[in-house]
């Protein structure tokens, strides 16, 4: 190599085991020949303005402390192949930075004397006469194309920018992730939704619509196939990625007795005709809101009497929950609500060995849950199970606001090897899930569009395979 040539460019073209090193030639030329960057006509996004007033909570809650708030980094899927990057919620919340974030950015708000100054710190993009642009796989715009500049994401988001390399953590910082009051405010600021949020989730439950009409009208080719549950997963990804970001979470595609296990995800098995499926899937778009929305489904068209009466014994107990949700009231009454429906059918259908008064009691009782495990509503937004990290008494045991967006899902599940249910219940799982947004006037359910009554099922299914 000649004198001129920096260290960086002789550690790029070191030989490895999987990329030869680069001749001079190409050193020398390398950097030359380029037209000029278009400049980037940005404007500020339709959410700035709402991150703005995010961030003017968190400072207030915090005053005199210095805030850290990461993106995060890549994450090896296996050797030096990488998991498409997610920023972290907090950091997407806060700063509105979402599917075109970059990897290692960090969020700082500096103390003054009157609140903070708020700056963003992430790589910019190499100039192309440094390595970076055309050796460095991860990073370098020959590999993964254009990366943002610091002017334009300033404008774009409403944020001071700076280079990442001028960013040092201080020993007194607050980390999201790793200080457990600045995680959980962060996680409690997203209980209510602004009006950004409330359109982007309707994006997404509208996306997911499409979504699951998609697999409806492909059933045909999906019994077909053996391992037809990968094809109702990968129709619905299709539409997911097509229209929005991708999918929120993992695609349960659970045909059969698979409807049993709460989270399959394997969908590795056939999807039969006389069988149910049971489909859990959410569009997220590119906000990073998602849905989550469950349907169950038979694959012939028609429910089988039984079939039928445990899907409309589920259904009894969503629109429970749903006439449970009403502002002030507190959000664990829509589970308390869902589970009376269970508790008296499953008694009803001598399923328990006590009444269904006794299975309700908060101390003794609990025997209904046999069939139906998990909890009946979760938060929703820009996580699939939103504001996780926040207090019992703001989530489960908090009040209901307008705002607030949640999903009602209560189900049946009777194993296949399950000897306390009569051998026609066997194999059986149903869910209905809906996404809620609670409004002053009272709930409103999102995901209403999608069929959900047994009858409207049954034609939909009639309707889309012809």
């Amino acid at each position: 190599m000649s004198d001129t040539t920096t260290q960086a460019e002789k550690d790029a073209a070191t030989t490895t085991n999987r990329r030869q090193p680069f001749p001079q030639g190409f050193l020398d030329t390398i950097s030359n020949g380029w037209a000029p960057r278009p400049d980037e006509a940005v404007a500020p996004r339709e959410q700035a303005a709402y991150t703005a007033r995010r961030r003017a909570a968190v400072s207030a809650a915090f005053p005199g402390r210095r805030l850290v708030v990461p993106a995060g980094e890549l994450k090896v899927r296996s050797n030096d192949t990488d998991y498409p990057f997610r920023a972290h919620s907090a950091f997407s919340h806060l700063t509105g930075w979402a599917a075109d974030s970059e990897p290692g950015a960090v969020l700082v708000f500096d103390p003054t004397s009157d609140g903070h100054v708020v700056t963003l710190y992430f790589r910019e993009r190499a100039d192309r006469t440094t390595p970076e642009f055309y050796a460095d796989a991860t990073i370098g715009e020959f590999w993964i194309g254009p990366r943002p500049s610091r002017a334009a994401v300033a404008i774009d988001l409403g944020l001071d920018t700076a280079h990442i390399d001028s960013f040092s953590a201080g020993p007194d910082d607050l980390v999201v992730g790793e200080d457990a009051e600045l995680t959980r405010f962060v996680s409690e600021l997203r209980l209510v939704k602004d009006e950004y949020e409330i359109s982007e989730l309707r994006h997404a439950v509208a996306v997911t619509a499409d979504g699951f009409d998609d697999i409806v009208a492909n059933l045909d080719r999906i019994v077909a196939h053996p391992r037809g549950e990968r094809l109702v997963e990968g129709v619905f990804r299709t539409r997911a990625r097509s229209d929005g970001n991708g999918e929120g979470y993992d695609t349960i595609a659970a045909a059969g007795a698979h409807a049993c296990y709460l989270h399959w995800t394997r969908n590795d098995g056939p999807v039969a005709g006389g069988d149910l499926i049971l489909i859990d899937a959410g569009a997220e778009v590119d906000s990073l809101y998602t849905a989550d929305v469950t349907r169950t489904i038979p694959v012939s068209g028609t429910f089988s009497e039984v079939q039928r009466r445990v899907y409309e014994t589920v259904r009894e107990a969503a629109d429970a929950g749903f006439a449970a949700a009403r502002p002030g009231a507190r959000f664990r009454e829509i589970h308390e609500a869902a589970m009376g429906v269970i508790a008296r059918r499953t008694a009803e259908w001598g399923l328990l060995p006590v009444t269904a008064e006794e299975a309700l009691d908060a101390d003794r009782g609990g025997q209904h849950r046999r069939y139906m495990v998990h909890g009946t509503s979760h938060h929703l937004g820009i996580d699939v199970h939103d504001c996780a990290q926040a207090r019992r008494e703001m989530y489960y045991d908090g009040i209901l606001e307008p705002g607030m967006v949640f999903t009602i899902e209560p189900g049946l599940y009777f194993q296949a090897d399950d000897l306390t249910v009569p051998e026609e219940l066997r194999g059986i799982g149903v869910r209905i899930e809906d996404d809620v947004l609670m409004t002053a006037d009272g709930p409103v359910n999102l995901s209403a569009g999608i069929p959900r009554t047994a009858d409207e099922v049954e034609a939909w299914v009639r309707r889309r395979r012809g």
